[in-house]
Formats: structure tokens, sequence, C-alpha cells
């Protein structure tokens, strides 16, 4: 394994970070093809023996249950200094909204409620899941500074978000002395590529961490044509996501398996060393110690320039997918 700084924080983390969204307990949450406990934990101790340090989860995985499996496994095979934990919060909901919760109590209530979770008294990297149209930014960023002052956050990140919306809240933390943003999580893969349009710039010139989710497109850069898996036959969510342009991206996926088989390797590991040249830490789900062993087997590999533009050349624009475009289609002040 090898490992690097997140942005401009002193963490050290693995340049895999194991995605958690897979873990959970399925009877309870949005998604039927999570893993139970005590698969979670076989996965995140082998993931521990292999070097990956860094781990991603949040307070919606499976109503908490990612929190409390993940929580417990790395407390137990674990050295509190020895990982780094990252978990997110979402916007304020309606209920909140109505009894007048303002965005620094709801940080507050939810950061303790997964603290709880986790079994921990604090988190490394704290994630504003999404940008909330309903909460003044400065709320937000007010929120986050607090928490972090008063020791239960070391670090906050932001997940599904556009440039100006990430450079609006650090210029304003740092006009007011605030805690900034250290990293983002945003969608990017070798068929989904719109952050290199604004977001990696001003990533590289600020200093920002990028540890984008989806990093095998949900599972389809790692498999060849005909091949499935139980995610995406059984979430809507997955199975749509790239629909509009399969046609485009299953040529890009050819080339993928075609230097997987050149290189004598898995396509996991040729589609995530593309994406290695690119971000500090992919976010890498995994419900099989298979694909934990193939996500770090992708840090030794290094491509050629070669290979790198062979397979971006079909690359074409695509339209935002998921909670960015959601995002796209909201303004300040409304959901249209």
């Amino acid at each position: 394994m090898k490992y690097t700084k997140l942005g401009k924080s002193d963490l050290t983390v693995s340049r895999i970070c194991m995605g958690c969204m897979g873990f959970g307990n399925a009877a309870a949450g949005q998604h039927s093809w999570t893993v139970d406990e005590a698969q979670t934990r076989e996965i995140i101790k082998r993931g521990l023996e292999l070097g990956i340090n860094f781990y991603d989860t949040a307070i919606v995985y499976q109503n908490g249950t990612s929190e409390q499996y993940v929580g417990k496994a790395l407390r137990d095979f674990a050295k509190r200094d020895d990982f780094v934990i990252a978990t997110k919060f979402t916007p304020r909901t309606q209920e909140e909204i109505d009894e007048g919760v303002n965005g620094q109590k709801h940080i507050e209530n939810y950061l303790n409620q997964s603290l709880k979770n986790l079994g921990m008294d604090y988190v490394d990297l704290y994630i504003y899941h999404m940008w909330d149209y309903h909460t003044p930014m400065e709320e937000i960023m007010e929120g986050l500074h607090h928490v972090v002052r008063e020791g239960k956050v070391r670090y906050v990140g932001i997940s599904n978000c556009f440039a100006w919306q990430l450079a609006k809240a650090n210029f304003f933390a740092r006009e007011h002395g605030l805690t900034e943003f250290v990293s983002i999580q945003g969608h990017y893969n070798l068929i989904a590529r719109e952050e290199e349009r604004e977001m990696a710039p001003f990533c590289a010139d600020q200093n920002i961490a990028m540890t984008p989710y989806s990093a095998l497109a949900g599972g389809r850069l790692s498999k060849r044509s005909g091949e499935t898996s139980k995610r995406l036959e059984q979430d809507a969510y997955a199975k749509s996501k790239y629909d509009a342009t399969a046609e485009t991206d299953g040529r890009i996926i050819a080339r993928v398996a075609e230097l997987a088989d050149r290189h004598g390797v898995s396509m996991t590991e040729i589609s995530l060393a593309w994406l290695l040249t690119k971000v500090t830490a992919p976010v890498v789900g995994a419900t099989k110690l298979s694909h934990v062993e193939g996500a770090v087997r992708a840090v030794e590999l290094e491509l050629q320039e070669d290979e790198i533009d062979y397979l971006e050349e079909l690359y074409v624009p695509h339209a935002l997918v998921g909670v960015m475009a959601q995002n796209g289609k909201q303004k300040a002040g409304n959901v249209v």
C-alpha cells in the first residue's frame, strides 16, 4: 500500500479508501444488496491487513447500521490512531426546518448520533454529504467549525457539490477564520469525467484532496459484457445511472478489458490505476474479499501515457446523474 496526505490536512491516508455503503442491515435501509456484520468484519479486517487505513461511511447508510458495523470492526481490529474514519451528514429535514432547528444544531445532533453509532469520541473527517439549499451556507460553516473546536472532528470535507460551491464555502471560512474543507468526494471515474472541467483544476490549485465515489461506476468498470452483480440486479438507482450513455461507455469498458488482458490483471486494477493518476484516494466499495484485494493491487499498477490516452480517447461529455443531477436542478431557496 502507498500513502499520502489528505490535502492540506495532517492526515496520512492510504491511496485506497474503503467505501462502506455496502455494509449494514439489508432490512433496515435503502439497499437490499448490503452485507451483514460478519461479512463486514471479514472485509474490514482484510483491508487493514493489506494496509487500507481510510474508511468512509455515512449516517444514512442503512439507517446507521453501516456506521455501527464499521465502528465496531475498526475498534476491534485496530488502534484508534492507526485508521482514518470519515462519515457524513445530510441536509436538514423538513421536520427540523419546521421546528426551527438551525444548521449548527443540525450538525451537532447528527454528529453526536454518528459518534454513538461508531462508538468513538471523534471522527477524522466529517463530510457535508450534499449542498443544503434550505440552510444558509454560513450556518453550515459555523456549525462545522464549532464541532472541530470541540474536538469531535479533526477535519471537514464536502461531497456532491460544484466547484463554485466549494470555492464559496472555503473563501467564506478563510475570511472569517473558520475551518475550511480539505477534501471533496464527487462522482468521478473513467466513464464519468465531468469533475475534470472545473473541480479538478480548482482542487489542484487549492491543495484540496479528491476522494471520488463510484470509482468503478457501480461495478461496470470491473465487469465484461454480460457480467452482472447483485447490486446491479437489485439497485434501480445503480442500474439506471448510466443508461443514457451505455453505448459510448461500453466502448470505453471494452478498452479496459483489452488492457486488463494485455497486463494480465483484472479490469478493476486497470480502472483504478487510471483513476489513481488523477486523485488522492478513490472511495472503493467492497462486498467481497476479492474487491478489497483487487483495489489494493491497483495501487502498484502503473499505466503508460499511451495507455492512459487510449482509455480516455473515446470519452464524450456526460449529463450529471444521481445526487449531482439533483444539485444541478436546484436554486437557492427552491427545489425545482
